[in-house]
């Protein structure tokens, strides 16, 4: 991998990982373009820069994040277990899906019309909860919803908001707690692959890498503030009509 590559990867995961769009079917779709998609450093590259994006949410939110409220933590743990069981039950199936830029492709229709359909669903003067106001069991079932992210393409922001609208979550709401679960989340899976990929890395592999993740922090905490603004001005409209056009231009390119 190149030094100009190895930064417009960082630049594609920090603008889709918190977006409902897909970080991993971007990251497989830019990849096979760039005809790197078989190179050892990829799969070592993406996972650990995702640590730069998980820091920007900590930052950003660092006031909720250092509070004493247990009741938050519990949530975010009530909400990462079903996504944890389910991911390590079928870790060989997913890892088989990741080289499919077709399942991708087609995750990125359906969840585009979900998303369309989202904003004629759910009404703002119906979605009236807020974050406090989820209980345990909630919180466990958006962690249902956030495993459908497992497959590639689906999104796991996406999976995640879905699931908060239907738990009556104003889209902000939704949207926050979207990027609260990816902390536990996203820092427990990249934590149990770099633990088998950081003694494989050479000095130049991790210089390319320690780029990577601080292009990737510095693109999400933009992205983050960015689409926080866009939802609740213009709802999801824009990141459904996108998916479905990337979708559709996979499937005719091939």
């Amino acid at each position: 991998m190149t030094l100009i590559q190895v930064i417009i990867l960082a630049i594609i995961e920090g603008i889709t990982e918190f977006l409902p769009i897909s970080s991993t079917g971007h990251m497989i779709i830019a990849a096979h373009y760039m005809n790197i998609e078989n190179q050892t450093l990829l799969k070592s590259f993406e996972v650990i820069i995702q640590f730069g994006a998980i820091l920007s949410v900590v930052i950003l939110y660092k006031k909720k994040f250092l509070s004493t409220d247990l009741s938050f933590y519990k949530k975010l743990i009530f909400a990462f277990i079903p996504t944890g069981i389910i991911g390590f039950i079928l870790k060989n199936k997913i890892e088989s899906w990741l080289g499919s830029v077709q399942i991708v492709a087609w995750a990125l229709i359906v969840g585009g019309v979900v998303l369309i359909a989202c904003d004629y669903i759910f009404k703002p003067q119906n979605q009236t909860k807020k974050i406090d106001d989820l209980n345990l069991k909630q919180s466990a079932a958006l962690g249902f919803f956030q495993s459908l992210a497992l497959i590639p393409g689906v999104s796991r922001s996406g999976a995640t908001i879905v699931g908060g609208l239907f738990m009556k979550l104003s889209k902000k709401e939704a949207a926050e707690f979207s990027f609260f679960l990816a902390v536990p989340t996203m820092a427990a899976a990249t934590l149990y692959k770099s633990i088998k990929i950081i003694p494989t890395i050479n000095m130049q592999e991790f210089g390319l890498i320690t780029i990577g993740s601080l292009v990737a922090f510095l693109v999400a905490y933009v992205a983050i503030k960015t689409f926080i603004h866009i939802v609740g001005k213009y709802g999801f409209l824009y990141f459904g009509v996108y998916r479905i056009v990337l979708g559709a231009i996979i499937l005719i390119l091939g």
